[in-house]
Formats: C-alpha cells, structure tokens, sequence
C-alpha cells in the first residue's frame, strides 16, 4: 500500500476537519484516534476523500502507514496530554521523524519539547493553526516553529491546505523552536483585543444610541465595506442579524454576558510583561474578560453601587459620532496591532529568532481570526521598515492615528461621561498619548524610588549625581 505524506493523531473537531482538508489537497494521510471507534466512524463520514486517508487502530499500524521521516500532526488538548501523547509515540518513531503541535500551546511548553528532543534524532514542530473550525477544514493560516530541515519535510503539505490571499499561501515557517506557537500567542492576544473593542463600540450603540441589534448590525454591516472591513466585523453584523431559535428576538440579547478564554490571552499579556513591552489594550481585553465572568459579583455590585446617575449620551449629531465610532475602532484597533507587533519585536532578539514581520502580517491575511483588510497596510509597512521601533510611527500609520485620534478622543470621552466602559478604548488612547510625549511624569517615580529606595536616577543634564537631597537637611543640599 501507498504510504501516507503525514500522519495526525487526534481526531476530534479541528483534528477532523485538517486531516479532511489534507485528504482534499491531495495529501495522503494517516489517522489515528485513542478510541479506535471514533477513527472507524471518521473514516466513513470521509466519504470521496477516502482515498486519501489511511485508518489505523494501532500506533504501531500507525507510524508504519508514514512515509520516513514522518511527519505526526498531535491535535489535542494542550499541555501535560501533549507530552503523554509524545512518550507513549517516541518508543516507535526513527532518526528524523517530526512531532508536531497544532494546538494552542504556550510557547515555552514548545521549547521544552524542542529542546528535550534534541539530541535524540527526532525532532519537533509547535504549529499555530489558526482560523477555527472553518479554517482547519478549508484552509487555515499556519505559523510554523522548529528546524528549517523540519520544515521542508513538511512544506508541501501545508503549503497545500493553508488559506490563499491572492494566489498566496497563508503558511510560512518563523523560526526555530517555540517563535510558531509565540506568534500565535500574540496573534490570540490582538485577537482579544479586537474582539473587547468590538464591544466595547457595540456597548456605546447599545446603552448609549439606544439602538437595537437590527439597527448596528446595519453600522457594522456598512463599516465591513470600508476601512474596518475584516472577519471580525463581518461576523458581528451577522451575530447582531441572527434571531432566537426559541423565541425570534435576537440572539444576541439572549446571551449571558460572560466571556470565556482559554489562556493564549493572558500568555501575550504575561510575556509583554516579561519583556517590559507595554501591551495595554491587550490587557484591558483580557482584564475584561475576567470581569465579565464576576456575573454574580456584577450584579450584586450594581444593587449596592447603581449605575453612574450621568445624563444621557451628548450626542447632538447621531450619523457624525456613529462616524466618529467608526475611526474611534479603527485607531485603537491600529494601537492593538502596533502593541502585538512590538511584542514580537522584543522576543525575536531575546529568542534569537530574526521573525519576519512582513511575512507574519501576510499569512494573517486570510484564514486567520483576525484577517482584515487592515494587514495589507501592516505587510506594506514592515515590508518598507521592517525594524521600526513601532507600527504607529511609520508614515501610512502616523498618517492614520494623526486622523483618527480626534475620534478616539471624543468617543472615550463621551463613552466614560455617559457611564459606559471603555477600558481596551481607553487604553489604546492612553498608549498613544503615552507613546508620543517625549517628556512624560516618571521623573516624579525615579524621585520616589530614589528616596524610599536609594535606587538613584539619571539626570537630564547628564551630571555624575545620581541620589536626590533626601536626608535630614531635604531641599537644603544636606546629604
């Protein structure tokens, strides 16, 4: 029998639908799945694509259907699963075969497993796959981690199921080790911005326009034919557009407003503190999330506390601040990315793995959870400067944040006299007053630090005297 190009173990929902979309491509592959019932019952629901596809009961049965060396796509539940799954696979695999991971692995987890392998003759791939269960099945964007060797072995294959921009495979490999799954962790971390920030605006329609869900899907409906024209817009309009089943309201009003997350989120926050990389929208969306899962919390607070006894939104000209909305969503989403992007920056030279900023924003053209029209100008962007010290200082982007701050000005502050929340909008805007103010307050810190720490301060003058007059005699030039 023909053996198969790759294999993939795990075939539960995003498992099936990338190793149907392998089969569909052309590729053969074989499947395993610990319940041999489960790999029975695949198999038939394959219908034409059976050809393509090698079922096997047995790991042993298993590794023999791959064609050396063997590439196994490992599609379960991150973390300790991951490495059970690996030590019951390692006893049968040879020199060069390739474990990899195409589940939402923390990055460090990867470069454990990489380095753990590394002097045994096999080797490791962490592969971020992102585009949900859509994207699996018909082409997903790919962020690829391990060895250049590693990924030519596997490039054809991925090459062949990945999303396509303008006849453009959405896959490219960014490094050695964990620089795959990172750059998924970051791409998740803007994700989540994106995301708050989305209702943050659809709060403002709500609570503040009074709108009904019809009326803003109808805004972002628009919105989705211009500049913010992106998945995530497109979705909203039709998550605001879908009706109850059960009841015929819609859908939306129906839904307990807590949000869950399954850690990539706070991953990027924690490792944008590691490296003292302010990521701040990227925290108030993950900070967000957590405060929306307090339900009971909420709404006991709200009987003790009320709601803000503010007046209504002061908005004189509805069609002007829906406008102002619009460029408001824009600025801060450009803040998000530009934070992600710096992110990446920082664990590229602590990681030693030269990540390709043009490449990246291209493979998230299309596939991905946050594929926007928006990427083109970020490709374009690095593409020209690749080692700018921030997105929102090249010229197409300082041109657009210098448009749309106004509005984001106007928004969070109508936003926060009104009572409604803005914390992801909010902090974007308080990036960009922080980012560009070339004398800001942390000389007051750098006095407080020195005086209750002796921790010192450097002078603006440049002088070689680096503690403040704090003693006894303060403000007299005692010591």
């Amino acid at each position: 029998m023909e053996q198969a190009e790759i294999g993939l173990i795990g075939l539960g929902v995003m498992g099936s639908n990338l190793a149907l979309n392998i089969a569909e491509k052309g590729n053969r592959i074989a499947v395993f799945n610990r319940t041999p019932a489960r790999t029975g019952e695949f198999y038939e629901e394959a219908g034409s694509l059976k050809d393509n596809i090698v079922p096997c009961e047995t790991i042993e049965d298993f590794v023999a259907a791959i064609r050396p060396p063997r590439p196994i796509i490992i599609m379960i539940k991150a973390g300790a699963p991951v490495d059970e799954q690996m030590a019951l696979l390692e006893p049968h695999l040879q020199q060069n075969d390739i474990m990899i991971d195409a589940g939402n692995a923390n990055f460090r987890d990867t470069m454990r497993r990489f380095d753990a392998l590394k002097d045994s003759g096999l080797t490791f791939i962490g592969m971020g796959v992102s585009g949900g269960e859509e994207g699996a099945r018909h082409g997903p964007s790919i962020m690829v981690g391990g060895t250049e060797a590693s990924w030519k072995r596997v490039e054809k294959v991925l090459t062949s199921i990945a999303a396509q921009y303008h006849g453009e495979p959405c896959v490219a490999w960014l490094g050695e080790n964990g620089a795959g799954h990172f750059v998924k962790t970051i791409h998740n971390g803007i994700e989540y911005a994106d995301m708050q920030m989305i209702a943050e605006i659809y709060g403002i329609l709500r609570d503040g326009l009074k709108m009904d869900a019809a009326e803003i899907a109808a805004v972002f409906a628009g919105w989705n034919r211009g500049r913010l024209n992106s998945y995530l817009i497109e979705i909203t309009a039709k998550v605001l557009e879908a009706a109850d089943p059960i009841g015929g309201r819609p859908i939306v009003d129906m839904i307990l407003d807590k949000a869950g997350q399954k850690g990539t989120g706070k991953w990027s926050v924690i490792e944008a503190q590691n490296m003292g990389v302010p990521a701040t929208a990227i925290e108030a969306a993950v900070a967000a999330r957590s405060i929306s899962a307090l339900k009971d919390e909420r709404e006991a607070a709200e009987k003790v506390l009320g709601l803000p006894a503010v007046p209504p939104l002061a908005v004189s000209d509805k069609a002007a601040f829906i406008k102002d909305l619009e460029n408001a969503l824009l600025a801060a989403k450009i803040g998000a990315y530009a934070q992600g992007f710096a992110v990446m920056a920082a664990a590229s030279r602590e990681f030693g793995w030269s990540l390709p900023m043009p490449t990246i924003a291209k493979i998230w053209r299309a596939g991905c959870i946050i594929r926007s029209q928006f990427l083109d100008e970020i490709t374009t962007a690095f593409t020209r400067d690749p080692h700018v010290a921030n997105l929102i200082v090249t010229p197409a982007f300082a041109a657009m944040v210098r448009e749309t701050d106004g509005a984001l000005r106007r928004v969070v502050s109508t936003a926060v006299l009104g009572g409604l929340p803005v914390p992801a909008l909010a902090a974007a805007l308080g990036y960009f007053d922080s980012y560009r103010r070339g004398r800001g307050t942390a000389n007051i810190i750098q006095a407080q630090r020195d005086f209750f720490g002796a921790h010192g301060f450097d002078r603006i003058d440049g002088a070689d005297s680096h503690h403040g007059p704090w003693g006894s005699g303060l403000g007299t030039g005692a010591a």
